[in-house]
Parts: C-alpha cells; sequence; structure tokens
C-alpha cells in the first residue's frame, strides 16, 4: 500500500518567515500579515486542500547573534516585526470547519497557570482544533528582555518544561471532571464543587495549588506538538508529543532524526506512531518542470543571504559573521537549537562538507529543510520518495512567496497525490486528535498526560474535605 502523506503549513505572524528577502517580490503580500484578512484568506485556502492544519511559529526576542547586534535582522525583516500568534485563530476558525491550528509559546516566558485558560479558550471557540507547540527558547535576546543574563542551559530548559506540563496536565486533565458543570437550575447549581479539584502542586518552578478555571474543552489537552531534535528534545517529544516537526538539509540525515525519534517513542513506552512526524520542506511548483525551474531561479534572485546567515546564526547560537564564507562550520558547542549544528556538521547528500556560504543560500529559501522544485507529478515523486525512504508522515511546508506557494501546491501537487491515493480526499471529521489519529478527542491512556487523571498514578488532586483555596486557606 502506498504511504499516505501529511501536509501542514508553516507561517509566522511576520513577513517573508522562512525565506528572507522574498518579501521584496512583487506577489509576496506576507506584509499584510498585520490584517485580518490575510489569515481568513490563507485557512480558506488551506482547508480547500486538505491541509491538517496551519503551524504558526513564534519567537519572542530578536536574531541578534549575527554581527552581536540586531542590525542585520531589522535591515532583512528577519522575524521582526512578529506578532502574536495566538489572537489569529478565531478569525481563522471561524472561517474554516476542520483546519486545525498549531499554536507556537514557549515554557520559559509565561507562567502555565494563566496559559492553561488561554489554551482551553481556544480549543473552546475552535471546537477542538488547537494544537500547542512547546518550545523552550532559543534566542538570548528572548531572556534579557524578561530580566535574565541569559536563557538557561540547553537541558535545564527541558526540565522547567517537564515541570511546566505536569501543571498543564494537571490543570487541563485533573481539575475538572466531564460531568463537573450540571447547569440545574432547580437546585440553583451551575457547577457541582465535589467534581472540581485543587490540583495541589508544588515543584521546584512553580506552585499551583488551586483548580483550573475554565471547564473541560473539547480535546482537554490541545494537541502537543514539539520540534526539539537535540538528545534532552528527543526524550522530551516521546514522552509529550502527538505531532513532531523535524528539519533536515539532507535525506540521510533526515532519515536518521525520524529513526531515533520511533525509537525514542517506544522508549517511552508509546507506539513508534504514537506520533505524526512532519518534514520541513518548500516546494516551488508550475505547470511544467521548466516553468517551476524558472520560478525558482526568480525566487533566488530575491533571497538574502545575509538573512539566511541572521537565522542560521539564531538558530545554531553561532555568530556566523566571525567566519570566512568558505570555512566549514566544523565542531562547536550551541546552548540555541543544537540539531541545527548537528544537520550542518554532517555532508550532504553530495558527500560535501558545508561552508558558511552553502548555508547562507540554503537557508535563503525555506529555511533548514529542502527545497522540491518541478511540475506538480515531479514533486510529487520526491515527496514520495522522501517519505519512503525516512519514514516521515508529512511535510511542514514553508512559503517562498505567500500565499503564492500555497495556491500552487492546491493548484498542481495535491490533485496529483490524491490521483496516486496517497492524499486524503476528505477530513476525518471531529477535533484535531481525531482527525490525526481517529482515536477520539481525548489524550490516549499511555500518554504521559492521561496519568494526571483523576486516579491516576500521577495524580496529586486533592480530596475535597481537605482541598485548598488558591490562598491556601483549608475549605472544610
Amino acid at each position: 500500500m502506498a504511504r499516505r502523506i501529511r501536509f501542514n503549513a508553516f507561517d509566522m505572524n511576520c513577513v517573508a518567515h522562512q525565506s528572507p528577502g522574498l518579501w521584496r517580490h512583487p506577489e509576496d503580500q506576507s506584509h499584510r500579515y498585520k490584517e485580518l484578512g490575510y489569515w481568513t484568506e490563507l485557512a480558506a485556502l488551506l482547508e480547500r486542500g486538505r491541509f491538517d492544519g496551519l503551524f504558526i511559529a513564534d519567537v519572542l526576542g530578536t536574531y541578534d547573534v549575527y554581527g552581536g547586534d540586531d542590525r542585520a535582522a531589522l535591515r532583512n525583516g528577519a522575524q521582526i516585526p512578529v506578532a502574536d500568534p495566538l489572537l489569529l485563530v478565531s478569525a481563522m476558525a471561524a472561517v474554516t470547519e476542520h483546519l486545525g491550528f498549531g499554536i507556537t509559546t514557549g515554557t520559559g516566558f509565561e507562567h502555565p497557570y494563566p496559559f492553561a485558560r488561554r489554551l482551553s479558550t481556544l480549543d473552546h471557540l475552535t471546537g477542538g482544533r488547537i494544537g500547542w507547540n512547546v518550545v523552550t527558547g532559543y534566542l538570548p535576546s528572548a531572556a534579557r528582555n524578561f530580566g535574565a543574563d541569559d536563557q538557561l542551559d540547553h537541558d535545564d530548559r527541558y526540565d522547567q518544561a517537564d515541570e511546566y506540563l505536569e501543571v498543564l496536565y494537571k490543570l487541563w486533565e485533573g481539575s475538572w471532571e466531564d460531568d463537573a458543570v450540571v447547569r440545574d437550575p432547580e437546585r440553583n447549581i451551575y457547577v457541582d464543587p465535589a467534581k472540581v479539584h485543587h490540583i495541589g502542586h508544588s515543584g521546584r518552578h512553580y506552585t499551583v495549588p488551586g483548580v483550573h478555571l475554565s471547564e473541560p474543552s473539547p480535546q482537554r489537552t490541545p494537541v502537543i506538538f514539539q520540534a526539539g531534535a537535540s538528545p534532552r528534545g528527543v526524550r522530551f517529544a516521546a514522552e509529550n508529543a502527538e505531532a513532531i516537526f523535524v528539519a533536515a538539509p539532507s535525506k540521510r540525515v533526515l532519515a536518521q532524526t525520524v529513526s531515533g525519534i520511533r525509537a525514542a517513542l517506544e522508549a517511552a513506552g508509546r507506539d513508534r506512531y504514537a506520533a505524526r512526524i512532519y518534514a520541513l520542506a518548500t516546494i516551488v511548483t508550475d505547470a511544467t518542470d521548466d516553468a517551476a525551474r524558472r520560478k525558482h531561479r526568480e525566487y533566488l534572485s530575491y533571497a538574502s543571504v545575509e538573512g539566511g546567515l541572521v537565522f542560521m546564526s539564531g538558530w545554531m547560537g553561532i555568530d556566523l559573521s566571525r567566519y570566512d564564507l568558505d570555512d566549514p562550520i566544523g565542531e562547536v558547542e550551541s546552548n540555541a537549537i543544537r540539531s541545527a549544528v548537528a544537520a550542518f556538521q554532517e555532508f550532504d547528500d553530495d558527500g560535501r562538507e558545508w561552508t558558511v556560504r552553502d548555508i547562507g543560500r540554503w537557508a535563503g529559501i525555506g529555511g533548514i529543510g529542502p527545497v522540491f522544485v518541478g511540475s506538480g507529478a515531479t514533486v510529487a515523486d520526491r515527496l514520495q520518495e522522501w517519505a519512503d525512504d525516512t519514514d516521515v508522515d508529512g511535510f511542514n511546508l514553508a512559503y517562498a512567496v505567500t500565499p503564492g506557494t500555497f495556491e500552487d501546491i492546491v493548484r498542481y501537487v495535491i490533485p496529483v497525490l490524491t490521483e496516486r491515493g496517497v492524499y486524503p480526499t476528505d477530513y476525518v471529521p471531529g477535533t484535531l486528535r481525531n482527525a490525526l489519529f481517529g482515536r477520539g478527542d481525548r489524550l490516549p491512556p499511555e500518554h504521559r498526560g492521561a496519568r494526571y487523571r483523576p486516579g491516576g498514578p500521577g495524580s496529586t488532586v486533592l480530596p475535597d474535605e481537605v482541598s485548598r483555596n488558591v490562598a491556601g486557606e483549608l475549605i472544610t
């Protein structure tokens, strides 16, 4: 049986998200990121293309590693200016019925208690179509603007994130029973207090004694997305993630990454395919191969090598301006995205070492992932080849220009994949979790978060007769 291929769209509430310099292209509309109409039109287009979802990245700092300041980032519009992603979702949900929304927020810069309510609210308003991309942060500028000298060490950030998730699971899964809201006018009871539990969390990073402020949403816990590919990040993903985004510049590196994640899922007591794995890619397509190649050459003429190096410096945690353009990366340590460094310390698919110049050119369109160029049939061939050879479930599709890249995919590539029987002909109804796995709306019992349901092995909800309110006063 042919392997099914899934698509997410990859965007950000900014200009030229992963393709620095392409904002100058006359067909690019990413400058409209400030307009609600841009986002509602994009959501409707993606739903016509039967994309699993729209995954919206975010950062809370500037890319100021390259050259030691943020001037190059500002010149290139390299994810600056950038606006909040969460505020877009309600409008896009109103014009779609099935499209999912994966929203990025960091665990290091917001307390989990109010964040739990914000995500529950979006899960209610979307009818259960919300996912959360858990990031620990990688930009030192973000940490400085929150009052720290630098971000925590790489693995310490994941330790903090572990507790962050523990608090959220307790709130989302353990605080309210499904039938807590009774809405009984005869007895004058809206919520049965006996079925709402204080979580009593006291940990190294967070103290949260009280109840979740929101009643249970369709999914309770939103679909957990994650993109860490370092050893510590993979372990975190294996314990928590239901959709995992990976990025690799070569098929060989991608296959190694996917194999490692599948093994880690099993080591965490889950099925090898308990999480959908999406690989970053960019598609440049047209009616013919020649037309697609011409389009790609045109896009390359607008791409900014400096902008690419600004991004890569931030992702790698290395100031690439200090290197000669023809230097290989070599052996360096990183406190940022370690998998980004590792990917370019490998040889490419042709057996060559990556130089700084190569990295800047590569990142000029689509970031770290590959760019597939050709007609719909040619691109479909490449997608199927990569899926078969690397064991990915699908692709997280960045754009060269927007919405043109996505329009071209819907027009040229999806009909070919659909005709070949490897792309869905319709959506699975219901929540995002059910659409991805067909196993219902809630976390499966083997997932870490399920332990925190009342009576589960990870539950710390206090018995009602000795529960404490948020002020810590005994309720009798």
